[in-house]
């Protein structure tokens, strides 16, 4: 299975390559050849550190690129900045726009005794979006641990599918239609985070027409 992932110079892709191989799947790079992306199977956009580096995508046509597949019903999953990215914007970088599909924007995590970033393993309270089970989680039981790294999240919506409680609660995970977003590592998140990214591997989509 082919897979496209968007390498736009915001984190080490090592892991997340190493893990879609192990699942059977064909992954290829690119940071820039639109054709690529135009033809793309799957889609998987990662990301690690500040969310100005999403002004690349902008920059190199992706941008376009990928809101064209996503309309065709191609199957998205952002992981971590790649989930932020989704949303309107952020707080990190207000004047760098994101893909605007989820009309929400991210914020810092509030001060408080905590330490911010939040880094380390914490639980997923699953839940329906907009009254529909996950796909992406299917399998994956509330309770179970994965991996973050943030100081950064998504606000919780109708669109969230998991939901994690550090400092205060947020969108762990999102999903509408063919498009779907993790806050966590599942590269990096053991037997679960393996499961996640299985079952975004195994999906199809209803349609790929307009």
């Amino acid at each position: 299975m082919r897979v496209t992932v968007i390498d736009y110079k915001a984190g080490n892709l090592t892991s997340v390559l190493k893990a879609l191989r192990h699942l059977g799947a064909e992954p290829e790079v690119t940071g820039g050849d639109l054709a690529l992306v135009e033809s793309a199977e799957r889609i998987v956009l990662p990301g690690v550190g500040h969310f100005q580096a999403t002004e690349r995508l902008d920059a190199t046509g992706l941008t376009g690129a990928i809101r064209s597949r996503l309309v065709r019903g191609v199957p998205f999953l952002g992981i971590c900045v790649g989930m932020q990215w989704l949303y309107a914007g952020s707080s990190e970088a207000p004047k760098q726009p994101g893909l605007g599909y989820f009309p929400e924007s991210c914020s810092r995590f509030c001060e408080g005794q905590e330490k911010i970033p939040h880094v380390g393993w914490n639980s997923l309270e699953i839940r329906p979006t907009n009254g529909i089970a996950s796909r992406l989680l299917a399998g994956v039981n509330s309770g179970e641990y994965v991996y973050f790294t943030h100081a950064y999240k998504g606000p919780v919506t109708a669109d969230t599918a998991a939901v994690t409680h550090y400092i205060e609660r947020f969108a762990a995970a999102v999903e509408r239609g063919n498009v779907m977003g993790v806050q966590f590592h599942p590269e990096k998140s053991g037997a679960a985070g393996l499961k996640i990214l299985s079952n975004f591997l195994a999906w199809q989509p209803e349609s790929t027409s307009c």
